[in-house]
């Protein structure tokens, strides 16, 4: 395994979820180099085995990078508090219920991107991870206005399309596991009957890493799909894959 190396900068990686071992060093490789030391801190909501869902990041990460993985564990319905972040060289918000994780950022979003900009320590967000980095995040539902649009089983314990205030990292929504779980509808849906300014469905196994300019490059096994409202009142949704940069607008 390689040291962890890079300098600190305002960068963002949105990870589409998945566990293929084989992906490990594309999706998180990346955001471990981007660091520039060990303690990689992950925010895992607890719901009883918090414990045990570290370990799996733990893993993870340990097999893309010689780090030291530090628990930042969050009990269902509790607050995130944005000192955790002290002594840390990266922070991993993980996966989980998305309405959840909100709730648990909502009192911190603010001080916690301020703490993140000023320290300049990277952040990446795995599934419910990514959904929160945007300023408009959206957090399940499978419903828009009564008409299923997604598999019930993706909505996050939500009827209808549900965006709510994120942490502003990234300039656009986030969608995870857009091929597997078929969630890329929802955010079309989103982007045209709920006045979001422009999505990104990212595919598992599949990381977009926004820089401090805002350019958005994808890398990993799968792909991003971009989705814009377009002038006549439809969307335009275009897919890219590892080494493409997704549109600036």
């Amino acid at each position: 395994m390689g040291a962890l190396m890079g300098s600190r900068g305002s960068r963002t990686f949105l990870i589409g979820g998945g566990w293929d071992a084989t992906a490990a060093h594309a999706v998180y490789g990346p955001f471990l180099r981007a660091a520039t030391g060990t303690r990689v801190g992950c925010v895992v909501l607890d719901e009883g085995d918090g414990s045990e869902q570290f370990g799996r990041y733990d893993a993870v990460l340990r097999k893309a990078a010689d780090c030291n993985p530090v628990p930042l564990l969050v009990p269902l319905g509790g607050e995130f508090a944005a000192d955790r972040l002290q002594d840390l060289d990266g922070l991993l918000v993980c996966g989980g219920l998305t309405p959840a994780y909100q709730d648990a950022f909502a009192g911190c979003l603010d001080q916690l991107r301020s703490a993140l900009a000023e320290f300049g320590i990277p952040y990446a967000g795995f599934s419910a991870g990514a959904a929160v980095a945007s300023r408009h995040a959206l957090v399940g539902g499978w419903l828009d206005d009564g008409v299923p649009v997604c598999h019930e089983d993706t909505a996050e314990d939500l009827e209808e399309i549900e965006v709510r205030p994120g942490l502003g990292l990234v300039p656009f929504s986030v969608e995870a596991h857009a091929a597997q779980w078929g969630t890329l509808p929802r955010l079309i849906a989103a982007v045209a009957r709920h006045g979001l300014p422009r999505g990104v469905a990212i595919d598992e196994n599949t990381v977009v890493e926004v820089g401090a300019d805002a350019r958005a490059r994808v890398s990993g096994l799968g792909r991003a799909h971009s989705v814009q409202p377009s002038a006549d009142g439809s969307v335009l949704v275009r897919s890219y894959g590892a080494g493409e940069f997704l549109p600036d607008e």
